[in-house]
């Protein structure tokens, strides 16, 4: 067996290779950007009027009464001050009057008539209006030519508005792998059949689909029976098909736990099988000469889900958050394996706290529905007391 940071390392460093591709923008939306995005002019491109209200020359004007000489519409060509000691009535995004150099609100004048003319009874104290309040200064975000987003980044409507304002309708996006889930086992139905006494429903291929489609990867999911041949055949033509294999069930030391055998049959390079950490232990990880890669996962629901998020996520993902919790509570754990706990984080005092739920076993998978992740317990400790910090797998 390997340590857990021993699997994880081979892990990331054998990952598939993407290539890139062009997709319209809204077809961008959960994708990896594979271009650095720069700003196509000054951010914003001029001095824009950031409230409704009076543009004036703060060194030119009466502070207490000011002369309406015009009106300045968001959209339309800039005005200019003909009067410095007057001032221009301006909309929030309007570009500021040439001649201009600070906004007041509206809330803080009355406008009055005197016959022919309005002016602007200034309602504060001089001394609250500051020179160049209430303008967005051009360039003041980002200049020309600066990167607003970085590529390696997950594209979100964030950046969906950053590159829609840049003019950018195609982006070059990390090609999405094609991936294969395939459950493995005599004993397994189709959830829409009706199980015998000695039977279950499937659920790790419908579990890792949906956890793949919240990070906007689709997958075509199998079952294949434990008769050897079966394996062998339908294995090398999956294999022949997709890009990333994710197995679950057949990599333990049962009799019809064929899979390792099977996948080095196929000329595949085993990286490693066996893993010293709990639940998970089992897990096989390979590749093929093409560079495919190939994940066997153990069968219990609980620990085809750590391993896939231990393991599987950080290859598909820009890159790893790493999180801490802090125990709520002790855990005694005695054999000399990383042991993976689920827990319900919460916050006490500001910090992220861990509650335990040991539950029954790997294959309590619906005790996951009471947690949001996995605390991870060093192998080379015993006693893990109630306030110590530890790493967190987050799985929502």
């Amino acid at each position: 067996m390997i340590s857990v940071e021993e699997a994880l390392k081979i892990v990331l460093a054998n990952q598939h290779e993407t290539t890139v591709s062009e997709v319209p923008l809204l077809s961008s939306v959960g994708r990896i950007l594979a271009e650095n995005i720069y700003a196509d002019r000054d951010f914003p491109p001029f001095n824009r009027v950031a409230m409704d209200g009076l543009a004036f020359c703060f060194n030119e004007v009466d502070l207490q009464k000011i002369v309406l000489e015009n009106i300045q519409f968001a959209g339309e060509a800039q005005k200019t001050l003909q009067d410095t000691s007057k001032g221009i009535e301006v909309m929030t995004g309007a570009i500021l009057p040439l001649g201009c150099d600070t906004v007041l609100r509206y809330e803080d004048f009355n406008i009055q008539q005197d016959g022919e003319k309005k002016f602007a009874s200034i309602s504060i104290p001089s001394e609250e209006i500051k020179k160049g309040q209430n303008v967005h200064l051009q360039g003041s975000d980002r200049k020309a030519k600066e990167v607003l987003l970085q590529k390696g980044i997950k594209i979100s409507p964030a950046e969906i508005a950053v590159m829609a304002t840049v003019g950018k309708s195609i982006v070059k996006v990390q090609s999405t792998p094609k991936i294969a889930l395939i459950s493995t086992g005599d004993e397994l139905v189709d959830i829409e059949e009706t199980p015998l006494a000695y039977q279950i429903r499937t659920s790790n291929a419908y579990m890792l689909a949906a956890a793949l489609q919240q990070i906007g990867v689709e997958a075509t999911t199998f079952h294949l029976i434990d008769e050897e041949k079966v394996l062998y055949q339908k294995l090398k033509e999956i294999i022949h098909s997709y890009d990333i294999l994710l197995l679950s069930g057949g990599v333990s030391a049962g009799k019809k736990d064929f899979v390792p055998a099977i996948l080095t049959d196929l000329g595949l390079e085993k990286l490693f099988h066996k893993v010293a950490q709990k639940p998970g232990k089992p897990m096989w990880f390979g590749k093929t000469k093409a560079g495919k890669i190939i994940f066997a996962l153990p069968g219990n629901p609980v620990s085809t889900f750590l391993c896939f998020c231990k393991y599987v996520l950080p290859t598909l993902k820009a890159e790893i958050k790493h999180e801490e919790v802090i125990l709520d509570r002790d855990i005694i754990f005695k054999p000399d394996l990383t042991y993976f706990v689920p827990v319900k984080t919460y916050f006490e005092a500001g910090k992220m706290m861990a509650k335990p739920f040991l539950g029954s076993g790997s294959a309590d998978f619906a005790n996951l529905t009471d947690c949001d992740g996995f605390v991870e317990l060093p192998a080379e400790k015993q006693v893990f007391k109630a306030g110590e910090v530890f790493g967190f797998v987050r799985f929502r």
